[in-house]
């Protein structure tokens, strides 16, 4: 299954590792400097240039490097799009 991040940019759900909201995830300091580390890297693709709300890391098939992608679709829309809410109730 795939799933729509924003603009043209779609990824595989088995390669999803994780989908963070933006504003909760960013008071830490820890993530901030995950962050920022994953821009000076060169792994962090900005899907939209509307306001971001989410952040999603995906594993790349090619490297060993992940990728964090920038999106201003909400977590709870891009959860609702994986389904994985409905597989968790099962």
């Amino acid at each position: 299954m795939y799933l729509h991040l924003g603009q043209d940019i779609v990824v595989r759900t088995s390669d999803i590792i994780g989908i963070f909201d933006l504003d909760i995830t960013t008071t830490s300091k820890k993530t901030r400097d995950f962050l920022t580390k994953c821009e000076k890297d060169g792994v962090v693709i900005n899907v939209s240039d509307e306001l971001p709300k989410s952040f999603v890391i995906c594993k790349s098939k090619y490297d060993m490097r992940h990728k964090v992608y920038i999106s201003q679709i909400s977590p709870a829309t891009l959860l609702k799009r994986t389904n994985f809410i409905k597989e968790l109730s099962l």
